[in-house]
């Protein structure tokens, strides 16, 4: 037998239903909607704190307390306007070190929370090569060539120095060798010593002498001042006779001199 259906029942609900069905327009949606609620300041301060709040905290992190894995990755914001802090973890030469980035210090958790790693293999492309800015120390051996005087010492005084030491270095620029230069400051006895200053104080290293590209972060009077005091008492490097006397500059120049023929790499 065939289905018919019935028409709806008073008070069946089904005008309701299909009144719900109907259509609405945008503009009578945007009528019906009760936009009190949104003005109430307990709705929306509460959302746009959090906002606010994660907003602050990544740019806070990505500015402050991300850590910096090598040269490469020092944005070029970085120069001129701040500052690398973290743990020397190698000595290469007289005049440059390895520094382990270690953003926020200890109030960030590094040295008990947060350990820098001791082996060589944990630290393979996790380091900053440092270059001190406005000093050249005594060339050590390096591709074939012999050693010049005083080298020996000024490796073991900054190993001494800086050596599992925090540092912070102010930076300037990268240099050819992708070594980032900055002028580089640590705590001896409570008061912040100028590490490239304390070099020349010593005898250990003489003011850059290139012509160009020499980065002093507006310190070449002081440092000139303490190289002259320090070839005045005779320290160091200054100690023989001055018709001996080769700068690191003056080497590195016959170096390449000697060189140049057979075609060897300069450093």
């Amino acid at each position: 037998m065939p289905w018919w259906p019935s028409s709806p029942s008073p008070g069946s609900g089904s005008s309701k239903d299909d009144a719900s069905r109907r259509p609405i327009s945008w503009a009578d949606s945007l009528n019906r909607t009760d936009w009190e609620h949104y003005k109430d300041p307990r709705n929306w301060i509460p959302t746009v704190l959090v906002t606010a709040t994660v907003v602050v905290s990544l740019q806070l992190y990505r500015s402050y307390l991300r850590r910096i894995p090598g040269a490469v990755h020092v944005q070029p914001s970085f120069f001129r306007r701040r500052s690398l802090f973290g743990q020397v973890t190698s000595v290469g030469d007289g005049d440059n070190f390895h520094l382990f980035h270690t953003p926020g210090g200890r109030l960030t958790g590094w040295g008990w929370l947060r350990q820098v790693p001791n082996k060589r293999s944990e630290l393979k492309n996790r380091t900053i090569p440092i270059r001190l800015a406005g000093i050249d120390a005594p060339e050590g051996a390096h591709f074939g060539r012999p050693a010049q005087p005083f080298a020996t010492d000024a490796l073991a005084w900054l190993s001494n120095y800086l050596l599992g030491k925090k540092v912070r270095a102010k930076v300037y620029r990268r240099d050819q060798y992708d070594r980032i230069v900055a002028t580089v400051y640590t705590r001896r006895f409570l008061f912040r010593r100028d590490v490239g200053l304390e070099m020349l104080k010593n005898g250990l290293a003489t003011t850059y002498e290139a012509k160009s590209g020499a980065e002093f972060g507006g310190l070449e009077e002081k440092y000139k001042a303490a190289e002259a005091k320090a070839k005045a008492r005779k320290l160091g490097i200054w100690s023989g006779k001055p018709r001996d006397f080769e700068s690191p500059r003056e080497y590195k120049t016959r170096m390449n001199a000697l060189d140049e023929p057979q075609g060897t790499p300069k450093p």
